[in-house]
């Protein structure tokens, strides 16, 4: 059976920031074919799109999997329900929020999953974490690796600071 490489973006900026994204990497580890391989650093940032609101804590995991893309969207939205995740305000503060960045070297655009993540490359939240854990994976779509898209990042005053535990 073949294994599917899934790096998935992590975010929290409710309750106990740190516990809801440790709590949500463990679930999703304990997904019955899947395999944590990598976590990146936790990283304390500022919100983006609407900035009236608490801090992000963000990182980004890779998960090995045999299922395909849907079925590790589907799994990641009923861990998003079981952490409470309510869908009121686009970009607005959440208990948990788990993004499907990439899923193998697959580009997928259906109504319900657009991979890769359509606006990774323009968030410092998602590529300082993703370098961390992937510099050399080359984005399918623009060609060119992670460590590259970090570095012509033009983003403005947006924060990304390794979270000291």
């Amino acid at each position: 059976m073949r294994r599917h490489e899934a790096y998935i973006g992590f975010g929290s900026n409710l309750g106990n920031r740190l516990n809801n994204c440790r709590n949500a990497i463990q679930a999703l580890a304990a997904l019955p074919p899947c395999s944590l391989i990598k976590t990146s650093s936790f990283y304390e940032t500022s919100p983006v799109g609407l900035v009236e609101q608490p801090a992000f804590i963000n990182g980004v995991v890779l998960l090995e999997t045999a299922e395909d893309a849907h079925w590790l969207l589907r799994q990641m939205l009923e861990i998003e329900d079981t952490f409470g995740r309510i869908r009121t305000l686009k970009w607005g503060p959440r208990s948990i929020d788990l993004d499907l960045l990439f899923f193998d070297d697959q580009i997928i655009n259906t109504p319900e999953l657009s991979v890769p993540h359509p606006l990774l490359h323009e968030r410092r939240f998602v590529l300082e974490p993703l370098n961390e854990v992937a510099p050399n994976f080359r984005h399918p779509s623009l060609g060119k690796s992670v460590a590259d898209l970090r570095h012509e990042l033009k983003d403005g005053n947006q924060r990304v600071e390794v979270l000291k535990l």
